[in-house]
């Protein structure tokens, strides 16, 4: 299943592990990417954490963990192609994966129909 932040993050759960990128609405705002720095696998991470950077022609932006827990993995295909950011922002363009500290930490994010409710309020 997938979930939301409000900050714009997705995270698909599979078990007890978690795959996170950023919405095709913040990639739209953000407009080209042109660099982005994931997590080292082994580094734990507390829900809200500054866990990824991404770089665009416009601004700086962080990612941020949306759940609490431990990397497994950084989407190595992002140092030389940033910008599967813009065309697959919500496939190929993960920043990591992370196994979930706690999976009852999902219950604060939004699902699918709550999240494009959120974005229509902006």
């Amino acid at each position: 299943m997938r979930y939301f932040t409000q900050d714009h993050e997705w995270i698909d759960v599979d078990g007890q592990t978690g795959t996170v990128g950023i919405t095709d609405y913040a990639q739209s705002q953000l407009g080209d990417i042109v660099f982005v720095e994931v997590p080292d696998a082994g580094r734990t991470l507390a829900k809200g954490d500054d866990a990824a950077v991404v770089e665009s022609v416009k601004a700086a932006s962080d990612v941020y963990a949306p759940v609490a827990g431990t990397v497994v993995e950084g989407n190595a295909a992002l140092a030389d192609q940033p910008d599967l950011v813009n065309t697959d922002p919500e496939g190929e363009g993960w920043f990591f994966r992370l196994t979930l500290a706690d999976t009852g930490a999902l219950d604060g994010l939004m699902d699918a129909d709550a999240y494009k409710a959120f974005v229509a309020s902006l």
